[in-house]
């Protein structure tokens, strides 16, 4: 069993769908592969996390702005030529398929059409959502941001409240006022999400950031919604830090942000922001889902400096029973 396998069968043995034999399977191929065992950790402390509250829907500017951004990615992305979906397609499904040769050379076969039908399918979906592109933002015109283009730099004022906010409609535009100032919000959250400028969305998230520590209206359905998804979702390390940053007085009181800081921990690349998530969840270090998670890093983390500072946040506490 290959890694790339073993992680499919870990996600449907956490649900408990996975067949005895093919569990078994897994059990011995995590026995000599730590990362594949680490995996499975980490996921199983992903689904306690998740099972400890209940589920509540997102709000909609939040599935809008998540959907926005999928979008931009994916079309970002240079489309993949036929023989390369069938090759990826190939590689994915022979490891399934060495036990079967008659069922792998029907199914090769099938993929084969599928490819081919997907690619025609898609190029068709994306030539129609590039034709009704201009119809889309010409509905826009109610929305108040429909009009901006991007924002093109952010400046604030030494020693001061004032922000200037620089912006493209048809014509280069701008606006100044306070971080109180709900233009200036809105503007500053359609930049947190401006996909072409790490500098812009720094600026951006620092300002939000700020408002937030400033107590300026930060209310979970705009500017700490904004910070929450630049923490989850933004490829820039600092951007990332800055607003972890602007989350930390609200662990303690707003669960969703509690549940965001655990992720960053669990899941998020550079050590730094994971390190200060650790310090920042010290707050809440008595709750049973925060010490899971830190049991589940402190035993079983590749980096040796998080597993310590885990372990020494759980040393203030009493065990969980």
């Amino acid at each position: 069993m290959n890694c790339e396998l073993a992680h499919e069968r870990i996600v449907t043995a956490a649900y408990g769908e996975l067949s005895d034999e093919h569990l078994h399977e897994l059990e011995r191929h995590m026995t000599g592969c730590p990362d594949c065992h680490c995996e499975r950790d980490q996921l199983l402390a992903l689904k306690i996390l998740a099972d400890a509250h209940p589920v509540m829907e997102p709000p909609a500017n939040l599935v809008a702005r998540s959907r926005l951004r999928l979008e931009e990615a994916l079309d970002a992305l240079p489309p993949k030529r036929w023989y390369e979906r069938l090759t990826q397609r190939m590689m994915n499904n022979v490891a399934s398929l060495q036990a079967a040769p008659v069922a792998a050379c029907l199914l090769l076969v099938v993929g084969a059409g599928a490819g081919i039908l997907g690619s025609f399918l898609y190029s068709q979906s994306h030539a129609a959502r590039a034709a009704a592109q201009p119809a889309a933002i010409a509905r826009a015109d109610a929305q108040p941001s429909a009009e901006i283009g991007n924002i093109s730099s952010i400046v604030r004022e030494p020693n001061s409240q004032m922000v200037e906010v620089r912006y493209n409609q048809v014509v280069p535009s701008q606006v100044e006022g306070s971080l109180d100032d709900p233009k200036i919000r809105e503007l500053l959250m359609v930049a947190s999400e401006n996909s072409a400028s790490a500098g812009v969305r720094n600026d951006s998230i620092d300002l939000l950031a700020a408002a937030c520590r400033g107590g300026h209206g930060c209310q979970g359905t705009g500017i700490r919604d904004a910070l929450m998804v630049a923490l989850r979702y933004d490829r820039n390390a600092g951007v990332r830090l800055k607003a972890l940053d602007g989350l930390q007085p609200y662990v303690t009181s707003d669960i969703g942000v509690r549940d965001v800081v655990l992720e960053a921990l669990m899941n998020d690349n550079d050590p730094q922001i994971r390190t200060e998530a650790i310090n920042i969840l010290e707050p809440v270090e008595a709750d049973t889902t925060v010490q899971q998670v830190l049991h589940t890093v402190a035993n079983s983390d590749q980096n040796s400096h998080i597993r310590t500072a885990s372990r020494e946040v759980l040393s203030r506490v009493p065990e969980i029973q």
